[in-house]
């Protein structure tokens, strides 16, 4: 059940990037959450998702989670 949660967290922030970052840090907050309850230490994106896939934009994204206690990374 964690992974599913985790899983429709990751989702619901691809929806809110797509959505000009509508409530994103809602988002961020149950994807944190999803997280520790599954046990896992860092979230994984697909970079070609984003709206903004360049290194600038992945840069930001990060760097805005990790503010909020989240770690990401991207998928190759």
């Amino acid at each position: 059940m964690s992974t599913e949660e985790l899983t429709a967290a990751i989702e619901a922030v691809y929806s809110s990037l797509s959505n000009d970052n509508e409530d994103i840090d809602l988002h961020i907050a149950t994807l944190k959450a999803a997280m520790s309850a599954a046990g896992e230490k860092e979230a994984v994106f697909t970079p070609e998702r984003l709206s903004q896939n360049n290194r600038a934009g992945r840069k930001m994204m990060q760097a805005y989670f990790k503010k909020r206690g989240v770690k990401i990374v991207f998928a190759s």
